[in-house]
């Protein structure tokens, strides 16, 4: 790294640090309150509100992950994830956020004792604890400390593992233990910017370089719609990088994939996704804290959907770019898949790595195996080892560093924007990080401490709680995180997801009813959480060859059908009412709606486009 990108560098991390706790003042000081700190005043503007929530979602998963998902065979198809999730914000603004601001709740277990009981409460916020500490924040640092070190290494500076998850641990303990809420949001405005800015210019940096390649060096991608009769596809010097990028790509270039695909097949774009969509964007208390502390129902709304906008954005800077990797390295991917492989063979791992094995399914494969693109390894030290390690010199290829070779092989040596493409990445998985400590001391703070250890702590004392919380909870992060290298996780991925699919399905399941339902008593609410992890135990167990959106589907479709049965059973004597226990306006936005339908047009268009 030069000198002007160390300078870029460290100048981003100190205008981060200095703008959150400049901004965040009144959360600790002496007439701070709980309100400041865990909800920022309720004072958060619409436009604060929508970088915010995108800043705290986008972090090295989407970065790493989903350019190297749309490296592989998937391609465009992952861009669902972003893009409905611009319909669900939309949905989550008019239906979930009138009735969280309207009960004035700090926390979203919060919300089932005002529908439910006390112990509905108090289940959900137990596990919303287990999966914020143990899987989410634990996979954030994980996720956001593997592309660091390797970003670095290839700069030249060799930092371990270990030592980047506290790195960034300590980086987001720091402001949001200082200054709550309010730091974390100021904080992701400069970081939320940034990012979308980086991930442009890295996008037309790969545009570029497609433009500019020799025909003969390009590889063409191959995807789940992929014919066996299918040609190479046919490029002229003369084309421009748009035309090459379409020819190249032919077929990863559709969001409906065959409903054997075991990722993202078109089956789960019914149901199957759209719950981690809501759950996520809408029950999630380390995305909905920022709705939470809205100035009112408006700038709330406001704000969502200005998010939903910027989410149909996101795949022309992540998903886009990871396809063009393929295109330009796909021998790099080769190389690394095989280093890995050599090393897991010798650690005695015999397991699948998910390598990213381009093929979607073993019947494809048989189908067309003439067209496998498994591929030779290039350094021919590499093969020997992998040819003693198995006997054989063929591998797949590491999609997941699609990322890495982009930032290493077209922004390194530009000076200046290595070290704000570095700071924009370490910023969006330090958000991310924030966000998740904010919310995990929130809910013990409020619905632990406060509702069984403590029912007389004063605000002071509920601050203090909060505080010390980010504190332990950094610390089990950065300790637990590294152990997550091990293969026998199977990638961060499907470590998270398979993880959140014990609590999702079921939570909202329970929430949707309870919204719907305002007779059935608190038992069905309790019986609807408890219910779905035991289901998805089972189905994992014996049906292990049902992929997990559609193993939470059929989980979510059990649960409320036991629900609406216990609901003509159990009946509370007159219909729940939503008390109005605020003093916030709760007049809802005419230009929010108008917006939320653009958003929503928008998101039908892209999906007949690249249908």
């Amino acid at each position: 790294m030069g000198i002007v990108d160390i300078a870029v560098f460290f100048g981003f991390i100190a205008a981060v640090i200095g703008v959150g706790l400049w901004k965040s003042r009144s959360a600790h000081s002496e007439e701070g309150g709980a309100a400041d700190y865990f909800l920022a005043g309720r004072g958060l503007t619409w436009w604060l509100i929508g970088v915010s929530l995108i800043a705290a979602n986008i972090s090295a998963e989407q970065f790493v992950g989903m350019s190297g998902q749309a490296a592989s065979y998937l391609g465009i198809a992952i861009a669902s994830y972003e893009w409905m999730a611009a319909v669900t914000l939309v949905f989550v603004a008019f239906a979930f956020l009138p009735y969280f601001l309207k009960t004035g709740i700090y926390t979203i277990p919060g919300f089932l004792e005002h529908r439910y009981n006390k112990h509905a409460r108090s289940i959900m916020a137990v596990f919303m604890m287990v999966i914020l500490v143990g899987v989410s924040l634990c996979g954030v640092i994980y996720a956001g400390a593997l592309p660091m070190r390797d970003l670095l290494a290839h700069a030249g500076v060799h930092v371990s593992l270990v030592a980047c998850c506290w790195i960034m641990g300590v980086l987001a303990a720091g402001y949001v233990a200082a200054g709550g809420l309010k730091a974390c949001a100021w904080a992701d405005l400069i970081q939320g910017t940034a990012l979308i800015i980086g991930g442009a210019l890295i996008s037309f940096f790969a545009f570029q370089a497609l433009g500019g390649a020799n025909i003969a060096d390009l590889a063409h991608g191959v995807g789940a719609t992929t014919a066996a009769d299918a040609a190479a596809p046919v490029l002229t010097a003369e084309m421009g990088a748009v035309q090459r990028f379409f020819a190249l790509n032919a077929d990863k270039l559709h969001m409906f994939l065959p409903k054997t695909d075991t990722i993202i097949p078109w089956t789960a774009l019914c149901l199957g996704l759209w719950i981690p969509n809501l759950y996520y964007w809408g029950l999630n208390q380390y995305i909905t804290q920022r709705t939470l502390g809205s100035a009112s129902l408006a700038a709330g709304q406001k704000g969502i959907v200005f998010a939903a906008a910027l989410k149909l954005l996101i795949p022309f800077i992540i998903v886009f770019p990871g396809i063009i990797a393929f295109n330009l390295y796909d021998k790099d991917m080769a190389d690394s898949a095989v280093s890995d492989y050599v090393v897991a063979r010798e650690a005695g791992v015999s397991k699948d790595l998910g390598l990213a094995v381009l093929a979607p399914s073993e019947a494809w494969q048989a189908k067309n195996a003439a067209q496998m693109p498994i591929v030779t390894a290039y350094n021919a030290e590499v093969t020997a080892k992998a040819a003693a390690a198995q006997k054989s010199t063929t591998v797949a290829y590491k999609s997941d560093t699609a990322l890495g070779l982009l930032i290493a092989k077209l922004c390194m040596g530009r000076q200046g924007l290595f070290g704000f493409i570095i700071a924009a990445l370490l910023g969006a998985i330090v958000s991310s990080l924030a966000a998740v400590l904010n919310a995990a001391s929130t809910i013990f703070s409020i619905d632990i401490y406060h509702s069984y250890l403590n029912k007389r702590a004063s605000q002071k004392q509920l601050v203090a709680v909060g505080r010390i919380c980010v504190g332990v909870f950094v610390v089990i992060g950065c300790v637990v995180a590294p152990l997550l290298d091990d293969p026998k996780f199977g990638g961060i991925f499907t470590y998270i997801q398979e993880f959140q699919g014990y609590v999702s399905p079921g939570v909202l399941a329970v929430f949707i009813f309870g919204l719907l339902n305002r007779t059935a008593a608190g038992a069905t609410g309790v019986t609807g959480l408890l219910l779905n992890p035991l289901l998805y135990f089972l189905f994992k167990r014996y049906l292990p060859q049902l992929d997990f959106l559609n193993r939470m589907a059929l989980c979510m479709v059990i649960v409320l059908a036991v629900m609406t049965v216990m609901g003509f059973v159990a009946r509370l004597p007159k219909p729940v009412v939503f008390q109005s226990n605020t003093h916030l306006n709760l007049e809802s936005s005419k230009g929010a709606k108008w917006g939320g339908t653009a958003v929503v047009i928008a998101t039908a268009i892209l999906y007949i486009i690249f249908r």
